[in-house]
């Protein structure tokens, strides 16, 4: 266990917030440990009750996509909304927003001094610690809703200790398989246990698990599933929203790329319908936030000539959508691949999953205790393809680097694999902007 500050009886700001993340790091033997007493615990002495709506939303892809539309759409109604996301690219405080604006630093070390007050002999995780941090402060801030993406799984994730709602399941597919089950029906019961009696409980997935829709019937939610009680039509440059009580026409395209985003983004409007009678929202609202939402990392261009793309895809459904959003924004030159990943995730899957979209492999580690060591993803890649052009580097960046000095202006680089490889590689772009004497505005 890393050596970490003793905060034990601290109160104030004697310690900075990196002093804060690497005791709570430390805090659990476990980097995951399933199950919800803990967390129920010291949610019971924090005496935490939500006194506003709380939509959780679970998925083996799409959940960042969903929970962005929800916070834009809720953003534009006028609601101050909160949201708590995870990972991280950068920095931590970017899973805990209010109002569309980060937790400060200084609010963040208040939330975590009101954990480490109630927790006392429990150890928590590093996701429970902030879980509970992050509900603590949406409380503290009398929010109008809050938004919980879940971090793994569902039923014993540590957001499933708060009473949703509306719960929605973006898709499932196979991920994270040593916790949840190797096959769907296992991941989708999973998944499924954020649903509730007489709740709304929302499934974006086109073909759900029977287990999904089984334990929807045996608690009692009101289940609804795409292209079964609602659906999309997709028009020239706009869409169309169909349910059995409201028709919206003329729809904008989310701004965030791929035809999957609409499976999205309907179960978005369906849980925004569900809650009307609470959260009024006008279609105007709805367009205004499908029009603004932004996220890092998704299909994300950073430049032109070369296109330079970063796309945290990292399991093989999402390196599907991934090559799709590849092939229909083709290039007349080549793809170079910037990749790396983490090593308990199925590499083979995701590589298969993109082969025929990239040109070259640029592979390396990632600066992660579950990092894949890079020569042993260049050989599985040639385990799968052995006629591939594959570079092998030390680090991301230096991999990126000369992914951007081999690169034509017709070309395009994909960053891809995982959070951390993307982040690796904002870092860089981050402190060249410094260097260059760029502020975040963009002005010099």
């Amino acid at each position: 266990m890393p050596e970490h500050p003793d905060l034990s009886s601290k109160k104030n700001a004697d310690f900075d917030l990196n002093d804060w993340l690497a005791y709570i790091e430390a805090l659990h033997p476990k980097d995951i440990e399933m199950g919800l007493g803990r967390v129920n615990q010291v949610k019971q002495r924090l005496n935490l009750k939500t006194d506003f709506p709380v939509i959780t939303v679970a998925g083996t892809n799409g959940k960042g996509s969903t929970c962005a539309m929800l916070e834009h759409i809720y953003h534009a109604a006028g609601y101050r909304v909160a949201s708590y996301s995870s990972p991280h690219l950068l920095r931590y405080s970017e899973r805990i927003r209010v109002g569309s604006l980060e937790i400060s630093d200084a609010e963040l070390i208040i939330a975590f001094q009101a954990i480490e007050d109630a927790r006392q002999e429990i150890q928590l995780t590093y996701f429970e610690y902030g879980t509970l941090a992050a509900m603590w402060h949406f409380c503290a801030t009398k929010v109008d809703v809050a938004i919980l993406e879940v971090g793994l799984g569902g039923r014993l994730d540590a957001v499933n200790v708060f009473e949703p709602s509306c719960a929605i399941v973006t898709s499932v597919d196979l991920d994270h398989m040593d916790f949840l089950g190797d096959t769907r029906e296992l991941i989708g019961a999973e998944k499924a246990g954020i649903f509730r009696k007489n709740v709304p409980a929302i499934c974006g997935e086109l073909n759900p698990p029977q287990s999904l829709i089984d334990y929807a019937q045996k608690t009692g939610a009101s289940l609804k599933c795409v292209q079964r009680h609602f659906s999309f039509e997709s028009e020239q440059n706009h869409w169309r929203y169909l349910a059995d009580d409201v028709v919206l026409d003329r729809l904008p395209m989310p701004a965030l790329i791929g035809d999957f985003q609409l499976y999205n983004a309907s179960c978005v409007i369906t849980a925004i319908q569900s809650l009307q009678n609470i959260l009024p929202v006008s279609q105007a609202e709805i367009e205004a936030g499908l029009l603004t939402v932004r996220l890092h990392g998704r299909y994300q261009y950073l430049s032109t000539k070369p296109d330079v793309i970063l796309d945290v895809a990292h399991n093989p459904h999402a390196a599907k959508s991934l090559a799709s959003n590849l092939k229909k924004t083709s290039t007349s030159g080549k793809t170079i691949a910037v990749f790396a990943m983490l090593a308990d995730k199925d590499i083979a899957g995701v590589v298969n999953a993109i082969a025929n979209e990239i040109d070259d492999w640029y592979v390396s580690g990632v600066s992660h205790v579950r990092g894949a060591d890079g020569a042993k993803v260049k050989d599985l890649i040639l385990s799968e393809l052995p006629n591939a052009s594959i570079s092998l580097f030390g680090e991301v960046a230096e991999a990126y680097a000369q992914a951007c000095i081999d690169a034509n202006e017709n070309d395009r680089i994909i960053i891809l694999g995982s959070f951390f490889t993307v982040a690796e590689v904002m870092r860089v772009l981050q402190t060249a902007a410094l260097k260059n004497g760029i502020n975040k505005n963009g002005a010099r």
